[in-house]
């Protein structure tokens, strides 16, 4: 097997370009697709035998592609990169020194998994950190007050912390759970009424001015009334009165899939 250190240059080559303002996304992606080629060329693997240098400079690497993918805003390549820089961070905790981005990264795993509603590895992840980060890290309180407030309903208190994010990484994915929040108040909210004020919907669906909820409601197609601001929604009694027993079925076992992990 040959060593990290014959892609290195390829490496100092992405670091270098990973830290230029402005950065060249596409640039850092190519040397991204080039160092996992040379990775394999090398048959990396990480184990006990590779070196401390080796095994910095490719949990280094993983942190580089975990930022872009944020950056980029594809949650599921960032999902795929922090599983593998999870071996660097807990299997060889004791043999590396703590990278500074480890927390912050941890964080937004935690969120990611909240925004795509993985609770039970929500749970399982956070049997893997230190109670002392549960209690007192802010990157690692943050998703779990977030993942509180979703088990409590408390929405408003998951829109509120958008003010106070302890990294601008995380607000990719609230942005994308708070999406998902708001959708779901508003097929509640065309279930339950026929009619509601533009100045009530702004405010149940967490919207600060006007325009944001009239673009909101145009992407739904809602008709809103110019002159009385007032939003109307379209009932199909047929399709609120059907039951798809098939979905419900797959969600009911879900959840009792999920509850089985957690207890």
């Amino acid at each position: 097997m040959g060593g990290v250190t014959e892609v290195k240059p390829l490496y100092d080559q992405l670091n270098k370009e990973f830290n230029k303002k402005p950065r060249d996304v596409r640039r850092c992606n190519q040397l991204i697709s080039q160092m996992k080629v040379a990775l394999i060329s090398i048959n990396f693997f990480p184990d006990s035998s590779v070196s401390k240098a080796e095994l910095i400079l490719a949990r280094d690497f993983l942190e580089i592609c975990c930022q872009l993918s944020i950056e980029t805003q594809n949650p599921d390549n960032f999902r795929k990169y922090f599983t593998q820089l999870k071996t660097y961070y807990f299997d060889f905790k004791g043999d590396l020194p703590e990278s500074a981005y480890m927390h912050e990264l941890m964080g937004c795993y935690l969120l990611c998994l909240l925004s795509q509603n993985k609770l039970a590895q929500f749970h399982s992840e956070l049997e893997l950190i230190s109670v002392t980060d549960l209690l007192s890290n802010v990157y690692i309180k943050h998703p779990v007050s977030i993942e509180q407030y979703l088990m409590e309903g408390s929405y408003n208190k998951i829109f509120l912390s958008k003010a106070n994010l302890p990294s601008e990484r995380c607000k990719f994915f609230i942005d994308i759970l708070v999406g998902t929040i708001r959708d779901e108040i508003a097929e509640c909210m065309e279930k339950s009424y026929e009619s509601i004020s533009l100045h009530e919907a702004a405010a149940i669906l967490f919207f600060e001015n006007r325009a944001d909820i009239a673009q909101y409601a145009k992407q739904r197609n809602w008709a809103v009334d110019a002159g009385s601001k007032v939003v109307r929604f379209s009932r199909d009694e047929q399709k609120d009165s059907e039951i798809d027993h098939t979905k419900m079925i797959a969600q009911f076992v879900d959840y009792a899939v999920q509850l089985e992990t957690i207890i």
